[in-house]
Parts: structure tokens; C-alpha cells; sequence
């Protein structure tokens, strides 16, 4: 590679860690897995990087391939790491508090099938369009409308307490 586009690709490293790293948490659920995902596109685009600038769209790319291996990492469902105790495993600063009912939330996702767990994330945590998000993922805007559709309503229907699905039963029915 030469020296220039391989400033370019230091430049669009240092820029993009950040947001591609949420991506990657909001994809995987894990902070050490999200920044293994991170890493592992990062490095398949580098091998590529003198044809993706020509096509100046790197960011497309590499969430492309963030997306589909992730998908593969769960297809193959291989545990990397195993802590032995629960004492071994050191709790990290979450770098997402912000986020209200955030693990909540995550376990929703992480309970959704990949592509459409993708589709969600890629339209509401990076506010992509439909139409980008059907080019990253290789697919039509009407799966992507038809997934974040039916990916919402799994979402409404997993984080809805109980509870009110029986008050509002209960106060739909007359007496």
C-alpha cells in the first residue's frame, strides 16, 4: 500500500473507531467482542483499501463487513473466552450509560436474529437510510422495511412489562 492511502486508512481509523465500536456493541452486546469485530473488519478492509477509496465509500464497507461477520461469529456460536470464576471476570467502565434500560434493551436485541438485529441497528442507533442499509446488507428497502417492522414489534413485545399486557387486557375487556 502505498504511503498515502495508507495515511488515509490511519486518518479513517482514528475517526471512525468510536462509531464503529458502538455499532459493534449494539451488533455483538460485548465490549471485548464488539472491539474483536471492530478489529477483524478493520484488518479485512486494509487488504482492500486501494479499491475502496476509488469508490469513496470505506465507511459503507466496513460496516458491510461488520455486519456479515458478525453474523458468521453466531452462525458458528464458538465460545473464544470462558471465565473460570466469577471473581475472574473484572467488570470495565461502560462506556454507554447513558443509554435508559440499556441491558434491557440489549438482551432484546441480542434475542433477534442477526440480519434483523443488523437492519435495527444500522436504521436507529446509526441513522442510516433504508437505501444504504439495503446496499450494506445486499438486500432490497423492502426486506429492510419489512425487518424493521417486524424486528420493532419483537422489541415492543419482549420490553413490555407483563404486567401491562394484563392491566391492558383487563381494561379492555367489558365487565
Amino acid at each position: 500500500m502505498p504511503g498515502e492511502d495508507e495515511q488515509r486508512f490511519r486518518d479513517f481509523v482514528l475517526a471512525q473507531w468510536g462509531p464503529l465500536t458502538r455499532m459493534a456493541y449494539l451488533l455483538t452486546g460485548d465490549q471485548g467482542t464488539a472491539e474483536d469485530l471492530v478489529q477483524s473488519a478493520l484488518e479485512k478492509t486494509h487488504r482492500r483499501w486501494g479499491n475502496i477509496v476509488r469508490k469513496d465509500a470505506p465507511g459503507v464497507y466496513v460496516r458491510r463487513v461488520m455486519v456479515n461477520t458478525a453474523v458468521s461469529w453466531r452462525r458458528r456460536r464458538r465460545t473464544v473466552e470462558v471465565p473460570l470464576l466469577d471473581t475472574d471476570a473484572i467488570a470495565a467502565p461502560d462506556a454507554y450509560h447513558q443509554a435508559e434500560n440499556r441491558h434491557q434493551l440489549l438482551g432484546a436485541l441480542r434475542r433477534l436474529p442477526p440480519r434483523m438485529r443488523a437492519v435495527l441497528v444500522l436504521r436507529y442507533f446509526e441513522d442510516l437510510s433504508e437505501a444504504d442499509i439495503a446496499r450494506i446488507l445486499g438486500c432490497s428497502t423492502g426486506t429492510v422495511k419489512s425487518q424493521a417492522s417486524r424486528g420493532l414489534a419483537r422489541l415492543r413485545a419482549d420490553l413490555t412489562p407483563p404486567s401491562t399486557l394484563l392491566d391492558t387486557n383487563l381494561q379492555g375487556d367489558p365487565a
